[in-house]
């Protein structure tokens, strides 16, 4: 067998594609290569969609044969039919025929994989994550100003600018006196959200691409990723992708780690963490990170997503329609009550209802969560992923979609949200730390028969205008947005019946 360098510019070549701390497919890929006498086998990253996983795909020619989470006695049986009898088509679950030096994963017309678009995901699942010469690095050529000419928007909650076009952040460090520094938010303890993980498991390489594009342009010379302590595997592999390539790309960032706490991916909070704060909060604001941030040095915040936008914009602008509201596509996390999760690309014209195509439900779909654990409540997922759409819609742009049953009760979906939100905020202001308190107790009082609707509306409308924290804004909007769809649920509930039956042990 030869050595594990390069899968893209390889064939024969068989790829093992999972999780960068999957126990399974750890096995499949010692299978596969300890099979081989003369293929090359490449372990890979994730592909984004758990139902695959691990995914062996064998290449050759121009040709690959999918085989989804084969044993690794099968694996092995693939691997010595591939070396005597050419591709196994026989027993594949899907063949695709695509340019012998694609750079991305060769797609199947039908399955989860055909939902949406692969432009950012398309190394994931493809590539050697941790080698260089399976990407073709922009920065070494090109800063971030085909981004900025773009007006591509910053995406995720752990971006200090989220929803905003990223040169404002940008030009303003720029502006600052001091020395600028990069910093790219990971630590996103909440399960729902998987894009950046999957993104630094699949492409390590890419998203850094992007932030020495985006240090270049602001004059950066330092960065740092900020990883969640619990996730040791995945700082190991970031690690090996900075060495991997810090002889290549102008700026190379460390890892750092910050507690696993929701309130620690908020972008300063995120910044008190990294400077040992023995209080983890977020920071008023002026002055924004881009002009104080980490130590004081003017600090630009973004997600490995905006990093990995900003990247696929300078390396492929064609790609990119830059007159669309919001350029670019945007990564959504579909997950809920689904047999597995999966992450879905979606561009301008698209709507969230392509995410149905990504996975199976578990039950009749109710209704959606779409923003995250503090996302909007909704039964209509005609909505584009756009920032513009989905804000208006009073939807979260996080990039989740939360599938639910018709298992789920609205009003205990809702109630445990607003729980998580007294539990989890910082304190330091008096709409997230008593807000989040009134709230819940007033959800409460609706199993106690007071369903009081217009204090509850009342309530989310001063904390979202008055909250200094991310927690305290947007607690109120999973429970008005579950009341303007079933607000009948509620009112159901003040009488002492759960129309769902699943509330049965509080009423």
């Amino acid at each position: 067998m030869t050595n594990e360098i390069g899968a893209v510019r390889r064939s024969p070549v068989v790829r093992v594609s999972a999780a960068v701390a999957a126990d399974r497919g750890d096995r499949v890929y010692a299978a596969a290569r300890d099979a081989a006498a003369s293929v090359s086998v490449v372990r890979t990253g994730p592909t984004g969609v758990d139902e695959l996983e691990p995914l062996v795909l064998a290449t050759d020619d121009g040709r690959t044969a999918f085989f989804r989470s084969p044993s690794p006695s099968t694996t092995r049986d693939l691997v010595t039919e591939f070396e005597s009898n050419g591709l196994p088509m026989s027993r594949a679950d899907a063949i695709v025929d695509h340019d012998p030096d694609a750079t991305s994963l060769p797609v199947p017309e039908t399955g989860p994989l055909a939902a949406g678009r692969r432009l950012v995901l398309g190394p994931c699942g493809w590539v050697n994550p941790l080698d260089p010469a399976d990407y073709t690095l922009c920065s070494t050529e090109r800063d971030a100003s085909v981004a900025v000419d773009m007006g591509i928007l910053a995406r995720g909650r752990g971006d200090a600018i989220a929803d905003e076009p990223a040169i404002d952040a940008w030009e303003r460090a720029r502006e600052t006196d001091g020395d600028p520094l990069i910093v790219v938010n990971a630590n996103e303890p909440d399960d729902r959200q998987q894009a950046d993980r999957t993104l630094l498991a699949g492409a390590p390489i890419a998203v850094l691409d992007g932030v020495a594009a985006v240090a270049e342009y602001v004059g950066a010379e330092d960065a740092v990723v900020y990883l969640n302590e619990h996730e040791t595997t995945l700082q190991r592999h970031v690690r090996q992708a900075a060495n991997a390539i810090e002889d290549e790309l102008p700026v190379v960032p460390d890892v750092v780690v910050g507690p696993d706490e929701y309130r620690a991916g908020a972008p300063t909070a995120a910044l008190e963490a990294m400077e040992g704060a023995d209080r983890i909060e977020p920071r008023l604001q002026p002055p924004t990170p881009a002009e104080y941030g980490l130590y004081g040095r003017p600090t630009i915040v973004h997600t490995p997503r905006t990093f990995a936008q900003v990247r696929q914009a300078v390396h492929a602008p064609e790609s990119i329609d830059a007159d669309a509201p919001d350029p670019g596509t945007r990564l959504v996390t579909v997950t809920g009550d689904v047999e597995t999760p999966a992450i879905v690309e979606l561009d301008s014209s698209a709507t969230l209802e392509t995410t149905l195509d990504a996975v199976s439900m578990e039950g009749s779909l109710k209704m959606a969560c779409v923003g995250g654990v503090f996302g909007g409540f909704t039964t209509d997922l005609g909505v584009a992923p756009t920032a513009r759409s989905l804000t208006a819609a009073d939807l979260g742009t996080d990039g989740v979609v939360e599938l639910l049953s018709d298992r789920r009760c609205a009003v205990a979906t809702a109630g445990e949200r607003a729980q998580f939100a007294s539990e989890a905020n910082s304190g330091r202001c008096v709409p997230g730390r008593e807000g989040t308190k009134q709230l819940t107790e007033l959800l409460r009082d609706v199993y106690a028969g007071a369903f009081r609707s217009d204090g509850i509306r009342e309530l989310g409308r001063v904390m979202a205008r008055s909250s200094n924290c991310q927690i305290g804004a947007h607690a109120p909007r999973p429970v008005t947005t579950a009341m303007d769809e079933f607000e009948s649920e509620f009112r159901a509930h003040a009488n002492g019946r759960c129309p769902s039956g699943t509330c049965t042990d509080h009423l």
